[in-house]
């Protein structure tokens, strides 16, 4: 009962003011159709990612985990001509989908998809000399996460907005399951933006459909 209601009011909010664009639900409908992992953000998280690109007046976007593209979309409508979001996606049937949906909504002149390990890319941007990004989007591997935000910090500025996708774990940061990777993951990134002074975050739990999780903000002080 609990997860019908849950369920119900994403639905309304999607329908009352998410208001997407065919080609974002088409995105959604061919990633499913080609057995993609239904680990995307929902419609209701890519409007607020929409949002808060805009909000920080966003021309250069960096995103860790690309799928089927669908948060990409988003983030690539909010951004003025000659923004750019630069994603990373590790599955290369993953980037041929994401790049057939991101021409479809034309928006191929505002996303670079680049394929491979994302560790191994954010590496070798760094060696072509570090580039600051307006807003970062982390939605990888969760294990990983701790080496991701040590990247986008590299690759931030004083005002640059990060977001990181799962904190929640269906409640399993509290400490239930730290034996899993993608918790223990979760945690340790948690205990580095604790620690590190240059930023400021919160966390919000969400509920839907899809399940009980949430997601960081974390912003970089002025």
């Amino acid at each position: 009962m609990e997860s019908q209601v849950w369920n119900d009011v994403e639905e309304f909010f999607t329908e009352q003011l998410v208001l997407q664009e065919q080609s974002f639900s088409d995105a959604l409908k061919r990633q499913n159709e080609e057995g993609l992992p239904p680990i995307n953000v929902s419609p209701t998280q890519g409007k607020l990612l929409y949002l808060l690109a805009k909000m920080v007046n966003a021309r250069d976007v960096l995103e860790i985990g690309t799928l089927g593209g669908y948060s990409t979309l988003w983030l690539a409508k909010a951004l003025p001509d000659g923004g750019k979001v630069t994603s990373l996606e590790i599955d290369p049937k993953h980037a041929v989908i994401s790049t057939d949906n991101i021409a479809t909504a034309g928006l191929s002149n505002k996303v670079e998809i680049v394929v491979g390990p994302a560790k191994e890319t954010l590496y070798e941007m760094s060696g072509k000399g570090i580039r600051t990004f307006d807003m970062i989007f982390i939605d990888a591997d969760k294990e990983n996460n701790p080496a991701y935000f040590e990247w986008a910090l590299r690759f931030s500025r004083p005002g640059t907005v990060i977001v990181v996708d799962n904190v929640v774990r269906n409640g399993k940061v509290l400490g239930k399951g730290l034996d899993d990777p993608s918790v223990r993951g979760v945690r340790d990134l948690i205990d580095l933006a604790k620690r590190e002074k240059s930023v400021e975050s919160t966390a919000i739990q969400t509920v839907s459909g899809k399940g009980y999780d949430g997601f960081m903000v974390i912003r970089v002080k002025d």
